[in-house]
């Protein structure tokens, strides 16, 4: 499995699926969760209100799926980062929760190549330094069956530095 690192937009990526770092509800909200929405259209929202139906939401830590809408990826896979408050509660486990569940789930769909953003390092408040060496160790560690690339996206220079530093 090859790991690259860019610097830019997620919505952009020509990955089979992006990782939408989004929140329980899933309709949507600011950082990466609303420009994925936003770009994507409304067929994303459409199937996440289709998925809180069915289990109301998304639990922190988890991931679900929906189509890519009008994005390159064929998929949107949207887990639910945590809010950092002090690290002495499940953030770390959560945050490296999300990045298995959305390679599990890429696997089940059989998906080769994925993007992920820099997941709850925004609003919620993750130390960026730490949140990446979660990300990367975290991936580093997966045995990957169907999956042939993970590119991390970072949309600032200081995410793009630590993850640069850290690979």
């Amino acid at each position: 499995m090859e790991i690259e690192l860019v610097k830019g937009d997620i919505t952009k990526e020509k990955t089979d699926a992006i990782v939408n770092a989004a929140n329980n509800s899933l309709l949507g909200g600011g950082g990466v969760d609303g420009a994925i929405h936003r770009a994507g259209g409304p067929l994303i929202l459409e199937e996440c209100k289709a998925i809180r139906s069915r289990q109301g939401g998304c639990p922190t830590g988890e991931a679900v799926y929906t189509s890519g809408g009008n994005l390159l990826a064929k998929f949107v896979i949207h887990t639910v980062g945590p809010v950092w408050k002090d690290g002495t509660g499940q953030e770390k486990k959560q945050l490296q929760s999300c990045y298995l569940q959305s390679m599990q789930l890429a696997e089940k769909l059989k998906i080769k190549s994925i993007a992920f953003p820099n997941i709850s390092t925004g609003v919620y408040g993750f130390p960026k330094k730490e949140a990446a060496q979660i990300a990367i160790e975290t991936i580093k560690d997966y045995k990957a069956s169907s999956i042939e690339l993970v590119r991390f996206v970072c949309f600032d220079e200081e995410n793009y530095h630590l993850y640069k530093d850290l690979l």
